[in-house]
């Protein structure tokens, strides 16, 4: 706390607020998918003391779901093997004035929830690495089926194409077409964040999806740095540096982490950098964020396609459907794409590392500080890249800053003279924004019908809008 920025945090009790509509409305509904997940495990069970440890989570979700409900206070976190984490979530619980559900910075509570969650089951015996929303993450992934095939068919060409023209001089513009593409690929690829789709079904899902779309998103994006965020990698490969690292600090699993692999193969095809560094959570976290687990389960899925898109879901099952199969050259560029990343992981040009840091409840004004180790290993990145709108809220403190105020002021310690070059690709799923120019906002309010002296940014609220915010730290 002591390190955040004094400009005041979201808090849940603002009625005008998406934090306060999260709090009644989202987090019920997340944590009754999460009651009926372990459910559905449970009756798969043979061993009594798995399913009596079942059962006892089940019990704590629920008592969970009633705490937020019904607004009472935030109870400390049982300690379980990383004491020094719980210690900081109960001291900053205290520091609050032992607050309740629905009068307490929306950034602080959420991830309290997902971090308490956690604890019921790395407190059991076999329920210690059971992730709540898998099956929800491969799921989606499965429902993305036209725009995986899509990309594959269009990764391979482009780096089989990068491939033939290594030695030749590449096309300067054509680069920086690409550049653009896949990264606004990555961008809207967070399109599909599960927290946010409890009311949305699988034929919405796949119509936010695929190139149609993304042409049709491209004018939504109200801050565009990408232009600047080439220039950076394309110096650095000028001035020929041998070692060019760009960090993925991840969002979602599915089909976002799939995009985002897309965007790293495609960075190493063309020589724009030479090691990727992705960066998931720890624990299962806001629903659908990724987890070392959910690399291999993607790369599984992608290594055997037919198997996985052929097979029917549990859903599918139940409606007597039969999956399309794949044809041959389908399976041919999916199979092509597994071999082309399993390749750079294995050359070390595309590694994992996780740390524990991701999934504190602060924001990031507090990591050069809380976690100065973590801040060291960012810097010899040429960029390191926040996916996502939880990310943007850390970094920007979830606080109410004037829209007009500059990105680079707004992240506080992690801008300049932070030593890290920070790329935010994020569509807007909750009330902070910065960077836009003057009017911009109450422009957007009329737009999306709303009275432009409206307190409520409603319009910022649905992943309509996207900003893509660069700060430069050396």
């Amino acid at each position: 706390m002591d390190y955040d920025t004094k400009t005041p945090q979201s808090m849940t009790s603002d009625v005008n607020s998406f934090a306060n509509d999260s709090v009644r409305n989202r987090w019920p509904v997340i944590l009754t998918q999460a009651i009926d997940d372990v459910h559905r495990t449970v009756n798969t069970l043979e061993n009594p003391e798995a399913q009596a440890e079942g059962k006892k989570i089940i019990e704590e979700l629920s008592t969970l779901k009633y705490e937020v409900l019904h607004d009472r206070k935030l109870t400390p976190i049982v300690n379980d093997q990383y004491p020094e984490e719980v210690e900081a979530y109960n001291r900053e619980i205290e520091q609050r004035g032992n607050p309740s559900w629905l009068d307490v910075p929306w950034l602080f509570s959420e991830c309290y929830m997902y971090r308490r969650i956690s604890t019921f089951f790395s407190l059991s015996t076999h329920w210690k690495d059971y992730d709540i929303f898998a099956r929800q993450k491969m799921d989606t992934f499965r429902t993305s089926r036209k725009a995986v095939l899509e990309l594959a068919t269009r990764y391979r060409e482009l780096v089989n194409q990068l491939a033939a023209d290594k030695n030749a001089t590449h096309d300067i513009e054509a680069e920086k077409l690409l550049f653009a593409e896949f990264f606004e690929i990555c961008l809207w690829g967070n399109a599909t964040d599960l927290s946010l789709l409890t009311n949305l079904t699988y034929e919405d899902i796949q119509k936010l999806q695929g190139s149609e779309a993304r042409k049709n998103a491209e004018k939504n994006i109200l801050i565009n740095n990408l232009p600047q965020a080439y220039e950076i990698l394309k110096k650095a490969q000028q001035d020929g540096q041998t070692e060019r690292r760009v960090d993925i600090v991840l969002d979602n699993a599915g089909f976002e982490l799939y995009v985002d692999l897309i965007l790293a193969g495609f960075l190493l095809a063309s020589g724009l950098a030479t090691q990727i560094v992705l960066r998931p959570k720890s624990i299962p976290w806001f629903v659908s964020d990724v987890l070392p687990s959910d690399f291999s389960a993607l790369l599984n899925a992608i290594s055997d396609p037919k198997t996985f898109f052929e097979t029917p879901s549990e859903e599918e099952k139940l409606q007597d459907k039969t999956p399309a199969p794949l044809a041959g050259t389908e399976e041919e560029d999916l199979k092509f794409v597994f071999q082309h990343w399993a390749q750079a992981h294995a050359d070390g040009q595309l590694i994992m590392r996780p740390h524990r840091y991701w999934t504190r409840g602060g924001s990031f004004w507090r990591l050069p500080k809380e976690a100065p180790e973590l801040h060291e290993d960012l810097k010899p990145a040429e960029l390191v890249i926040f996916k996502g709108d939880l990310n943007y809220r850390k970094l920007t403190g979830d606080a109410h800053w004037d829209t007009t105020t500059p990105f680079s002021e707004a992240i506080g310690p992690l801008g300049p003279g932070s030593g890290v070059n920070v790329l935010s690709l994020r569509t807007c799923k909750a009330d902070v924004v910065v960077g836009l120019k003057p009017g911009q906002d109450e422009e957007l309010k009329t737009l999306n019908g709303q009275d432009p002296n409206d307190k409520a940014r409603k319009w910022a609220w649905y992943g309509k809008w996207a900003v893509v915010c660069l700060s430069q730290g050396h």
